[in-house]
C-alpha cells in the first residue's frame, strides 16, 4: 500500500548468489540506492495508480521473475467540520457536518464526531473503490447549556494495516458555539398578558364587592 504520488523502496533479490542481469523493469522513473552480487536496492517515484513491477535475473542461464503488487491509496489530507449554526438557544435541532475530501478506498476509513473529549457519534465506511471520492458524515442533536463549554472536532483515521499499509490519522479545526437561553415565543407573551388581566378583572371584582359590602353594613 503506497499513498498516492508517494515513492516506495523495492529490494529486488535473485534466487542465487551470481545472478545476471539483475534488473527492476517499470515505466516509473526509479534510482539505484545500493547493491550487492546477490540483490539491487531501488527507490520508485510519484506511484500514482496500483503498479505491478517485476523484477527479473537469470541464474545458470534460466531466467526468473519475481512480481511485487503496489496498491495506491488516497489517505485523509484534510477534514472539515462545519456546523449549521453557530448560535442556538437551548433546546433547538442543528446539524454537525463533516467531510474528508477525496480518500479512497473508503473501507477502513472511520470518522468520529465529538464534543470536547466525548464521542458523539461514529461512522464506518465500506467500500472498495479504487478513486478517491468524499466521505461525509452528517449528525442532527440538541443544543444544551454545556455544549458552549466544549469544541466540537472531527476526527478521521484510515486503517489500512490488514492490507499491507498503515494507521493515517488527521483531526478537524476545532468549532465553536454559542448557547442562549430560549426567548419567549409570541404565544407565550399572549398568555402571560391575558393571565394579568384576568388577575387585575379579579382583584377589581373583590374590590368593588368588598366596598359595596360595607356600605351596606353602614
Amino acid at each position: 500500500m503506497v499513498g498516492s504520488g508517494e515513492v516506495q523502496v523495492i529490494n529486488c533479490t535473485a534466487s542465487c548468489t551470481d545472478p545476471k542481469k539483475l534488473v527492476l523493469e517499470t515505466h516509473l522513473n526509479k534510482t539505484l540506492l545500493d547493491s550487492q552480487a546477490q540483490w539491487k536496492l531501488f527507490r520508485v517515484y510519484n506511484i500514482s495508480k496500483d503498479e505491478q513491477l517485476l523484477c527479473s535475473f537469470t541464474c545458470a542461464g534460466k531466467q526468473e521473475t519475481k512480481v511485487f503488487n503496489i496498491t495506491v491509496f488516497y489517505p485523509p489530507k484534510q477534514v472539515l467540520l462545519t456546523l449549521s449554526h453557530t448560535s442556538v438557544a437551548i433546546g433547538t435541532l442543528f446539524t454537525i457536518e463533516c467531510m474528508v475530501p477525496a480518500v479512497a478506498p473508503l473501507e477502513g476509513l472511520s470518522v468520529t464526531l465529538l464534543r470536547g473529549t466525548e464521542i458523539l457519534y461514529n461512522q464506518t465506511f465500506v467500500g472498495t473503490a479504487r478513486f478517491p471520492q468524499d466521505a461525509v458524515v452528517t449528525h442532527n442533536t440538541t443544543a444544551h447549556r454545556e455544549d458552549s463549554l466544549h469544541n466540537f472536532s472531527c476526527e478521521a483515521q484510515m486503517d489500512l494495516r490488514s492490507r499491507g499499509g498503515g494507521l493515517v490519522h488527521r483531526v478537524s479545526d476545532p468549532q465553536r458555539l454559542e448557547v442562549k437561553e430560549p426567548e419567549p415565543s409570541n404565544q407565550m407573551v399572549i398568555m402571560a398578558t391575558v393571565i394579568v388581566l384576568l388577575l387585575l378583572f379579579v382583584t377589581f371584582v373583590l374590590l368593588y364587592w368588598y366596598k359595596q359590602r360595607r356600605r351596606s353594613n353602614t
